[in-house]
């Protein structure tokens, strides 16, 4: 997980990141108050590294009311974690906790005195190499090495090795501050040259992506999966979509925002998209890195928050969710909670039944959720239909007047409006409908319209209530009723 500026540096054994072929012994320190497993508190962060391909040979767990301030776990566990690698040949230790870079160098040292070599690193740091090992676009690979610069830069003293100090003959240019200079301040000063220069460059990137997701908005309803990270989210996408996603069982199988066509039935369709997935104590570098990530969520017009109504952890899951939406400014607009895996819940024993909250439960808590399962289909179509009431909006009553010869109006109402009745007079036909909001937008544009005897205009700002333009937006040309009436795309990728 180097970056460019740690490549061009003579980095102590730690610089050889590729934890692909670590083995590893797992700590956990239990505070007051934390929100991991209490009956398994490693059971996230052995997922965590077996998803970034760690091999875990041993774990250590100890309660403390507030940490060690030296090396974070007391002195007898300090010693035990030493004695674990050097009998187990462990050649990383991986702490569930966030390290202090003086707590790292402590942490090393007392380790390493014991046998070979032995890499520290914490949570943080581990979820940064899954995300840097994925990376595959430029905008991705950016996002990652900014947020790995940042964690690193006030960890230089602890995680680097060369920090003697420059002589004043030393060969390192112009601006060095002469005899004296500490090696460990040019690295930092060509850190912070390289943050610029990255930053400069994902803006402009960032840039992009945002026009893009503003227009995918202005011309389609969007729709946003969003949720705890193995919650099912592509799984989902791929029973709603023509699909494409890769779903596994395993955290942060999904680093790619994927958008699709999501038909909802009677010609209408939305614009999905599949979104990296949140984790607890997400690493506050990949918050700021990653909120381009995001954007699809951040600006679509609904949410569909996936839980896994399965985990025993499901509800602090669900809490974390909400909260990272909140921290990233998603909370604007009407979110829907999907309980998923129920067919996983049924299939539990009845001890592990009664360790999670029931769905039964979870309707009484949330009775707006919906019970699913993208595995046996259950409630995608109900799914289908809640959104499609978002999109559409508020359901009136009322009588649509226009030419006969309007033959793509005419077609429309007759696919995708629910038709009470039909009066025919000459050259005029009268509707009896039910209308939303939306599809009276849509229907604008059809010459010779009226709604109720009042142009289009009028009539939908007469029975509409403002607050409908939450689930609403501009209808784009090409679902209006003119002459050219191109095909919504079918689909676009967009990897973070």
């Amino acid at each position: 997980m180097r970056s460019t500026i740690a490549r061009s540096m003579n980095i102590n054994p730690r610089e050889d990141m590729n934890l692909r072929s670590e083995t590893a012994i797992l700590v956990s320190v239990r505070l007051p108050g934390s929100l991991a497993d209490h009956e398994d508190p490693l059971a996230e962060l052995r997922a965590l590294a077996e998803s970034a391909g760690v091999r875990t040979v041993g774990e250590l767990v100890q309660n403390r009311e507030k940490p060690r301030g030296r090396t974070y776990l007391g002195k007898g566990k300090v010693e035990e974690l030493a004695e674990m690698t050097k009998a187990l040949q462990a050649s990383l230790v991986v702490f569930d906790n966030e390290l202090s870079p003086s707590q790292i160098q402590a942490l090393e040292e007392e380790v390493t005195g014991k046998g070979a070599a032995v890499k520290i690193i914490d949570r943080s740091e581990l979820i940064l190499d899954i995300f840097a090992h994925r990376a595959t676009t430029k905008q991705a690979q950016l996002q990652v090495e900014i947020a790995q610069l940042e964690y690193t830069a006030p960890r230089l003293r602890a995680m680097w090795s060369h920090l003697g100090q420059v002589t004043g003959g030393a060969p390192m240019g112009v601006g060095t501050r002469g005899p004296g200079e500490q090696q460990i301040e040019l690295d930092r000063r060509l850190v912070q040259k390289r943050l610029l220069a990255l930053e400069r460059e994902l803006a402009e990137v960032q840039a992009r992506k945002s026009r893009e997701v503003r227009e995918r908005r202005d011309s389609h309803f969007t729709a946003g999966l969003v949720g705890y990270t193995n919650a099912g989210k592509s799984s989902i996408f791929n029973a709603l979509t023509a699909g494409g996603a890769y779903a596994n069982d395993q955290l942060f199988a999904t680093l790619l925002t994927r958008v699709e066509s999501w038909n909802l039935s009677g010609g209408n369709t939305a614009m999905l998209s599949d979104t990296v997935g949140f984790i607890r104590d997400l690493p506050h570098h990949l918050v700021a890195s990653f909120r381009s990530t995001l954007e699809d969520a951040i600006h679509a017009h609904l949410l569909l928050i996936v839980l896994d109504v399965a985990d025993r952890q499901a509800p602090r899951q669900l809490a974390t969710v909400r909260q990272v939406l909140d921290d990233i400014g998603a909370n604007t607009q009407p979110r829907l909670l999907l309980l998923n895996k129920v067919d996983h819940f049924h299939g539990l024993r009845q001890d592990e039944q009664r360790d999670r909250r029931g769905p039964d439960e979870w309707l009484a808590e949330e009775p707006d959720a919906l019970l699913i399962s993208a595995k046996t289909g259950e409630g995608l179509d109900e799914l289908r239909q809640r959104v499609l009431g978002f999109m559409q909006g508020e359901i009136k009553e009322c009588d649509l007047d226009l030419p006969i010869g309007s033959s793509k109006a005419i077609d429309f109402i007759e696919r995708r409006l629910d038709v009470m009745e039909r009066t025919y007079s000459g050259e005029q036909i009268r509707y009896r409908v039910k209308l939303g909001r939306r599809q009276a937008e849509q229907l604008a544009a059809a010459p010779g319209l009226r709604i109720d005897g009042l142009t289009p205009g009028a009539a939908i700002g007469q029975l509409f209530q403002p607050k409908e333009e939450v689930a609403s937006r501009r209808v784009p040309p090409h679902e209006r009723f003119a002459d050219d009436l191109p095909e919504i795309p079918a689909g676009m990728d967009d990897d973070v």
